[in-house]
């Protein structure tokens, strides 16, 4: 039978050549064939229809060859075997399609084209005018969904105003296009899906600018519109809305009627509206009505924030038998993530190890990380909450929760992090020797809890100033594990109390290096680098530090303390008012700042911040004589007689501030009570030399016969003081290592200012303060604060010779009317005479 099958051989280039041989038994009779010869001379011709189907087969067989004259007696069929349409018994038909596509009987040469390519390209397409109508309106629904993605992606950027402008400018492009639509006669071509979205951004972008009621209108009229489909759940939103209006009847009433217009197999979505109901039940004190909701919600689809939702309510309400069960029903809740050992490395599977590097921190690996960290702390915080509550103590509360928790096998790595709470615990309860008990039984587990509670130990001893335990168990917790950045800082910390500042800062960058978001390392790192004096390293780790932590008052008064010991003033003052905007009614950071443009020179600015200092730390020494001194130095002793009083009160056995009062009295005019106020110092301090000068000096000037008695009395002071000043020298010659006594309670001004300043600004500043202070050659050392006179005033305790003269602290008093001035050799009679003084003539 393949005996007549032509074969093309390897050689032949023409692979269509042959095409024309035929078989010899298509010879038989042929010649007398009438339709076959018909059909030869001419290819237009019509063949008569055959009387069988033509199956012309390769190869001899019995079965002979149908014929035209054989075919024309069944029906008309073409001449190629297809049955003719409407012709004619007789008539030739025009043979349209006898050729095969891209056969033909061209000589060879010719190039076999059967799709005409080589006519060239087409023309190109006619370009539609873009001034037509409808044109326009593709343009305009373009131009309103850009401003839609523009609104959406403004308000991902937290940038709400521009988001609501996009929106409001999408709403009246979009009311354009409708209008244009409906012009053209093509309304029932109005695109509602846009609508839909530009009406649903601009009720989202009003409620993200506060705008609630518009925000409500824009959703009413969506949920209204019967041609949106599911717009009714947008119901949610509004119930959002009036929750955060505190509006919680409504709120219930939008969220219920959203719960029934979603169909009962979209079972998360309703759970997620339920919880929203037992939310407001909950603000709305009705725990009940919220137990009966979030029950619900945790037998239909549990999840972990309805649990814990529903252990408050059972908390507030009181029933331990429920928290007991809910907080099982929560360890057994699904995490439905993947098993950790997925991304456990392969040795052997290179390919394997590839793919886990791509994995191992891709955006699904993120999201399991947030889930479960979600989850782990919804089971710690309601342990804390259920663990007083349970039991009798909140420590047998605990160990059931532990019990728990060691029995899920999806948490039980927890039981170890609730033990080392238990352990917090007890420290916020005062109890540190149970604290310490329980972190010590974490010491032979494994390495990761061993070194978590070695840590806290460590950091338990240093609060208790017990720098060898604490770095004891330090080195406890780097031994258990050395990439542990907290159990570096701890370390570091004790090397620093022991003086040791290179291996702290060493054991700070360590920490660093193994944790870069260590914030405790660094804050301590620029510590060490400001003790060791390298200023710039200091403020490079702060600066560092803010940008990290950007509202921390600790970190702001570091780099403005910083800048000012660099004497880069400008800087401080500007980091200085930074910080006072975050800790507004810091009265050290205020006085800091005044003391700045005292330096400055600038008293106005000065005054301000130290009596706003003074407002809200009254009892500050260094203030209140600051304020007193600027008082003075301004001509207005009657107001600084205030701040002395205060101090008087404050330090009652400094003799310094009384004397003040009292010269501050004599300053202003007022004499009678001055000298009151001088002989209730002398009442009080009987060998003050400086109060028996004043009185002196003062009765002298008002003619009182006390004069006498108080010179008498300054004499035997001054001489008790030679005494005490040449025992207190001969000691001092002799080596007996006894230092030189104070000659009274209040004649060293200097020491007593001294000491009274390092003990209020010592307290608050710490060590900055200190390496401020301890600034030399500084614009501050020469300036200062503003001080009292005390270079050549009796109020500073002097070695020089006794002198009875008199200098008035506060400057040269206002030289007297000389009319009534009495001549020296008069006696007092002849003033007045015999006549006697009445009562209205002595004074107050």
């Amino acid at each position: 039978m393949m005996r007549n099958v032509h074969l093309v051989p390897e050689d032949e280039d023409d692979i269509y050549s042959g095409y024309n041989d035929y078989n010899p038994q298509f010879d038989e009779d042929i010649d007398n064939d009438e339709g076959f010869q018909q059909a030869v001379k001419t290819s237009h011709g019509r063949r008569p229809p055959p009387t069988a189907s033509v199956k012309p087969v390769l190869g001899a067989g019995p079965r002979p060859l149908g014929t035209a004259a054989q075919r024309m007696k069944t029906g008309m069929v073409s001449s190629m075997g297809r049955p003719t349409t409407g012709a004619q018994e007789g008539v030739a038909r025009p043979m349209t399609a006898v050729r095969a596509a891209g056969y033909s009987s061209a000589p060879r040469g010719m190039q076999f084209d059967p799709l005409n390519q080589a006519k060239g390209p087409a023309p190109p397409l006619e370009a539609k005018a873009e001034d037509s109508p409808e044109e326009k309106v593709k343009q305009l629904e373009k131009k309103v969904m850009e401003l839609v993605e523009e609104s959406c992606m403004a308000n991902s950027r937290a940038e709400f105003s521009l988001a609501l402008e996009k929106a409001k400018e999408a709403g009246r492009q979009e009311r354009q296009l409708v209008r244009q639509r409906e012009q053209l006669a093509s309304g029932e071509q109005i695109n509602l899906d846009l609508t839909y979205s530009v009406l649903f951004n601009l009720a989202n972008q009003y409620a993200a600018n506060e705008m609630y009621n518009e925000a409500l209108n824009t959703y009413t009229v969506i949920v209204k519109n019967k041609m949106f489909s599911n717009a009714g759940r947008l119901r949610v939103n509004m119930g959002n809305i009036y929750f955060k209006q505190r509006n919680y009847a409504k709120a219930i009433k939008f969220y219920r009627m959203a719960l029934d217009q979603v169909p009962t197999a979209h079972k998360e979505m309703r759970a997620r509206i339920m919880q929203n109901i037992a939310l407001v039940f909950i603000r709305m004190g009705q725990y009940s009505d919220a137990v009966t909701t979030l029950e619900h919600v945790m037998n239909e689809k549990p999840d972990f924030k309805s649990g814990f939702n529903l252990i408050l309510c059972y908390f507030a309400l009181g029933d331990r038998e429920k928290m007991k069960k809910t907080f099982q029903r929560l360890l057994n809740c699904a995490l439905n993530i993947d098993d950790e050992d997925k991304y456990l490395p392969h040795p052997d599977d290179k390919h394997y190890n590839m793919i886990l590097e791509v994995i191992r921190n891709d955006t699904l690996r993120q999201m399991e990380r947030e889930k479960k960290t979600y989850a782990e702390k919804c089971i710690m915080a309601a342990a804390k909450v259920i663990a007083p509550a349970i039991e009798s103590s909140f420590a047998a509360g605990y160990d059931w929760c532990v019990e728990q928790v060691k029995t899920s096998p999806s948490f039980l790595e927890m039981a170890n992090d609730l033990e080392i709470n238990k352990a917090i615990m007890y420290l916020k309860q005062k109890d540190f020797n149970q604290a310490v008990e329980t972190l010590k039984s974490f010491e032979k587990k494994d390495s990761k809890v061993a070194s978590t509670a070695a840590t806290n130990l460590s950091f338990l001893y240093f609060l208790e100033n017990e720098i060898g335990q604490a770095d004891k168990y330090a080195e406890v917790a780097m031994t258990a594990d050395r990439y542990n950045p907290s159990a570096l800082v701890n370390k570091g910390n004790c090397v620093f109390m022991q003086g040791e500042h290179e291996r702290a800062r060493e054991f700070y960058q360590e920490a660093l290096r193994n944790d870069s978001t260590c914030t405790e390392a660094l804050y301590n790192l620029g510590l060490t680098y400001k003790k060791i004096g390298r200023l710039e390293d200091s403020l490079d780790c702060f600066l560092k530090l803010h940008a990290i932590l950007r509202n921390s008052a600790q970190v702001i008064y570091q780099i403005a303390d910083l800048y000012d010991l660099l004497e880069d003033t400008a800087q401080a003052t500007e980091w200085f008012m930074q910080l006072i905007g975050v800790v507004p009614t810091d009265a050290f950071v205020l006085a800091r700042l005044g003391e700045i443009y005292d330096n400055e020179g600038d008293k106005t600015q000065a005054f301000q911040y130290h009596y706003e200092s003074f407002r809200y730390f009254p009892s500050n020494i260094e203030i209140i004589e600051w304020l007193g001194a600027y008082y003075i130095d301004s001509q207005f002793c009657e107001k600084a007689i205030h701040y002395f009083e205060r101090a008087a009160v404050i330090q009652p056995s400094q003799v310094k501030w009384q004397l003040m009062v009292a010269s501050c009295h004599r300053r202003s005019g007022n004499y009678q009570q001055a000298l009151e106020t001088y002989k209730e110092i002398h009442s009080k301090f009987p060998e003050n030399v400086e109060c028996l000068r004043f009185l002196v000096r003062l009765c002298n000037d008002l003619g009182l016969k006390e004069a006498q008695d108080y010179a008498t009395k300054l004499k035997k002071a001054e001489k008790a003081r030679e005494l005490r000043e040449q025992r207190a020298s001969s000691g001092s010659r002799r080596g007996s290592g006894r230092g030189i006594r104070e000659h009274s309670a209040g004649s060293d001004r200097a020491s007593s200012a001294d000491s009274g300043r390092g003990g209020s600004g010592g307290s608050r500043g710490g060590s900055a303060r200190a390496g401020s202070a301890s600034r030399g050659g500084s614009a501050r050392s020469g300036s200062g604060r503003m001080r009292l006179p005390d270079s050549n005033e009796p109020y500073e305790a002097t070695r020089r010779e006794v002198d009875a003269s008199y200098v008035d602290p506060l400057g040269a008093a206002a030289e007297r009317p000389k009319t009534a001035a009495r001549q020296r050799g008069q006696q007092p009679e002849d003033e007045f005479g015999d006549e006697e003084l009445g009562d209205d003539l002595l004074p107050d």
